[in-house]
């Protein structure tokens, strides 16, 4: 990769203004300005975090798209969209990168907001094919002179989408859309399953010889989850000589195909995609592509730690700059471990994110107990049924804003069913960069009304490790245990439980009982302290399950003037509504506030920015508290009562 300020060519980046300056650039300029792009990316996803692998592996295919077809006439849809920033370049928002995915910048995936070049702001796997089938169709009714473009990872077609889609666009041959495979065999892992094995089939022709070196290596490894051991398995049983032909699986579905083409090769991607644009109907473009392509850090990351660094790295190693701390996701990581050493009925499933979920230490420890099944969040939950109706208990670790996708699953196939399965989400609530849809606040609110479920939200380590246990006791039902992202705070001991609620702070008088649920005990326990330095007394306690409400908290209301509840989701169908309605069943008129993330599509930013937003700082806590208790005639709060500053922030 060429340095970015290169004396032997100009710098090219900086005249593209927007999508036509690109288009009018002489072909002889592409590779230059393919080189200026990695190391402008690499320069500034270095100061900011980001999606940094996978961008780097479509440089070349994405400057061949914008120049055979005419965004924003036609569409160009990205999934998924967090390798949408070549686009950005060449589209013109290269100044924007300096506060990428930050409050105010630019964000970490396709904007409307940004760009008339964003068409779709998906950043969900295995989405693209159905907008785009869509989009094509209505180009058609109309009397359109479109194409859609869809850049679809070979991760996402692992997920159940994609085929329902691509099984409708093959039914119409007259759909101007073309649907460019970007195979690296990877996602956030290595790609896995059968479609994995097929395609890698497909790929650029290795010799005998070298994908027999290639065998040989690979058996001779120690297997972690997502590692093509099972491909070697595949090619030595099918032999090199029987591979199937390129176009076989798509051209079976009515597809026509183009490829393999080599995705570094920019003469070879724009004559490709000019064939595929001048057949008028819907064509897969299959593009061999490396995640992480030209920067040797990346392109050797085996643990895919640069595939989205959530903070600042080295750009000469690729190593993080940022401070080792204790994780939430470390903490659930170390104690499945521990756990399935003692148990070996405990399994595990993950949906393409071994790494990111933590799974991956349970893969290494125990890599027949594991199971990757890629993007397919739906697939993840019922088979976690099977297992639970096997006699096993899995262990299903996904993003919170994945699992709402599996909702018809986990109600049906696995609470109807009296399963045991317990679900770890990790990244609930406010996540900060990745932006709205990435946020884990519906989790709650969502899954709630399932019919036995107990979801738990831990405060610190030892509460993760402790309710993680207990979810696993439950055999009868599934469980869900809930936390954020990030660093995890000192422990936060209680000083007394009653009835399974733990009590973090005894007030001096019975104003009010604050419920906390999960990480907004230390916020809580702030808030508290601020309100008795104006003389309100408070009894700060943590539910540790927030569903079913536990029965313990409704005698605590009852003896206190007032109730206010934080948490880390959605107000409407939260923890506040369910207690507030417990309440109203049992008669008890203690007046509820329950604080909350407001509905609504928040914008990016850092975690503490949007607490600020939210008004779910501890001050801010104590503030609305006070106004609570105004209104109901208790206590006077104007503008010259003291309002300390707090040490403490929710993070």
């Amino acid at each position: 990769m060429k340095p970015a300020d290169a004396t032997a060519t100009p710098d090219l980046i900086g005249k593209i203004k927007d999508l036509s300056d690109f288009k009018r650039m002489p072909v002889e300029a592409m590779p230059d300005l393919a080189d200026q792009i990695r190391a402008f990316l690499v320069g500034k996803v270095s100061q900011t975090g980001g999606h940094i692998g996978p961008n780097l592996g479509v440089v070349e295919l994405t400057m061949a798209i914008h120049r055979v077809f005419d965004s924003p006439t036609d569409r160009v849809i990205f999934d998924t969209g967090h390798q949408s920033y070549v686009h950005k370049v060449l589209t013109g928002r290269a100044d924007g990168f300096d506060l990428l995915r930050k409050r105010d910048g630019l964000t970490g995936y396709p904007s409307q907001a940004e760009s008339e070049h964003d068409f779709v702001e998906n950043s969900h796997a295995s989405t693209a094919l159905s907008y785009a089938d869509g989009l094509a169709k209505a180009h058609v009714v109309r009397g359109e002179k479109r194409h859609v473009v869809a850049v679809v990872g070979d991760g996402a077609l692992t997920g159940g989408m994609c085929w329902e889609a691509l099984n409708n666009i093959a039914a119409r041959k007259d759909l101007p859309l073309v649907i460019v495979v970007n195979d690296n065999g990877r996602s956030y892992a290595p790609t896995i399953g059968g479609l994995a094995s097929h395609l890698a089939s497909l790929r650029l022709n290795p010799s005998y010889e070298k994908l027999l070196d290639s065998v040989r290596e690979t058996l001779g490894r120690t297997p972690v989850v997502g590692q093509p051991l099972f491909e070697a398995m595949h090619a030595v049983k099918r032999g090199v000589k029987d591979a199937i032909a390129p176009q076989v699986m798509f051209e079976d579905l009515g597809l026509k195909y183009v490829g393999p083409v080599d995705g570094h090769d920019f003469d070879a991607l724009a004559d490709a995609l000019e064939k595929a644009k001048n057949f008028n109907g819907p064509v897969i473009v299959h593009a061999i592509t490396k995640k992480g392509h030209g920067y040797r850090p990346a392109e050797d990351d085996v643990d895919d730690c640069l595939h989205s660094p959530s903070s600042a790295f080295d750009p000469e190693t690729g190593k993080t700059l940022a401070k080792s701390t204790a994780r939430w996701t470390g903490v659930f990581a170390d104690e499945l471990v521990k756990v399935a050493e003692e148990r070996d009925d405990v399994v595990g499933i993950t949906a393409a994110m071994a790494i990111p979920t933590g799974i991956d230490k349970f893969a290494h420890r125990f890599p027949d107990r594991v199971f990757d099944v890629g993007i397919a969040e739906q697939h993840a939950a019922t088979s976690a049924a099977g297992l639970a109706m096997g006699g096993l208990h899995p262990v299903a670790a996904i993003y919170s804003t994945f699992l709402n996708r599996a909702f018809d699953q986990v109600l049906l196939d696995v609470a109807m069913h009296r399963l045991g399965v317990t679900f770890v989400l990790d990244r609930a609530g406010i996540t900060g960069p990745d932006g709205p849809s990435h946020y884990g606040i519906w989790d709650m609110a969502v899954f709630r009304v399932v019919p036995g479920i107990r979801i738990a939200a831990p405060r610190d380590a030892a509460t993760l490790r402790e309710e993680f246990r207990a979810c696993l006791d439950v055999n009868d039902a599934p469980t869900i245990i809930r936390f954020p992202t990030g660093a995890v705070g000192p422990d936060l001991p209680a000083v007394e439980t009653v009835d399974g609620v733990d009590v973090l702070r005894h007030g001096t008088g019975r104003d009010v009982l604050m419920v906390a649920c999960g990480a907004f005990g230390q916020s809580a326990v702030a808030a508290a302290e601020l309100l008795e330095e104006q003389g309100v007394g408070v009894t700060v306690v943590d539910p540790k399950w927030v569903a079913p409400v536990p029965g313990a908290l409704l005698p605590m209301a009852a003896e206190h003037k007032a109730v206010v509840t934080v948490e880390d989701g959605v107000r409407t169908g939260g923890f506040g509504d369910a207690l507030a309605k417990e309440l109203r069943d049992a008669g008890i008129t203690t007046p509820l506030r329950d604080m909350g993330v407001t509905p609504g599509w928040h914008p990016h930013g850092t975690r503490g920015q949007l607490l600020e937003d939210l008004a779910l700082t501890p001050h801010a806590i104590g503030k609305t508290t006070m106004e609570l208790l105004e209104r109901i005639g208790h206590a006077s709060y104007g503008a010259d009562a003291p309002q300390p500053e707090l040490p403490l922030t929710a993070s």
